[in-house]
């Protein structure tokens, strides 16, 4: 918790972070509104996790590929964005073979494995949308100030998906 917390000190007001054995994973800064920061978050947590998975770590990419272009395709791969690594007539620039889409079920499962993350909030969860992303992204500890008038509702949601969430009443927002 202390790591999402020193995290957040530094980061623009309106901030979430998710932690995972000693390292910030994924933070999310900014936003309008606290769930699109944990949404942000959670999005590049997963995307920490699944770079970890046997299906990311047994791609065939050829010898000659720099870190920084390996790092960029597996990007593409996870999450599917600008190209389709995998198509053809692409994968031959990055690959020995052409590897198996890393399917949105696969992924799934895979994330499902992946718990005992930290979600940590600048400010107040006002709402329990944020522990229901959280969860998702396999959180079990939330750390926030409290203090919104919403704090039961959101206890209650943290209690009914077992997530623990301690209260530092010390709000790191920056206005």
């Amino acid at each position: 918790m202390i790591i999402a917390l020193i995290t957040l000190k530094y980061t623009q007001s309106n901030s979430v972070c998710y932690t995972y054995d000693g390292q910030a994973i994924g933070v999310g800064a900014g936003q309008q509104s606290r769930v699109h920061c944990t949404r942000l978050a959670g999005g590049k947590a997963d995307t920490w996790f699944l770079r970890q998975s046997d299906k990311v770590l047994s791609l065939p990419f050829k010898p000659e590929m720099k870190r920084p272009d390996r790092d960029n395709v597996i990007d593409a791969y996870i999450n599917k964005n600008e190209e389709d690594c995998c198509a053809e007539g692409v994968w031959q620039k990055y690959f020995t073979e052409r590897p198996e889409p890393f399917t949105e079920a696969e992924q799934r499962a895979y994330l499902d494995t992946c718990t005992d993350v930290v979600c940590g909030s600048d400010a107040f969860f006002p709402f329990y949308d944020n522990v229901q992303r959280a969860a998702k992204s396999g959180v079990k500890y939330i750390v926030q100030p409290g203090g919104s008038i919403r704090d039961d509702a959101v206890i209650d949601c943290c209690n009914e998906l077992g997530i623990a969430m301690a209260f530092t009443g010390m709000r790191l927002f920056h206005h």
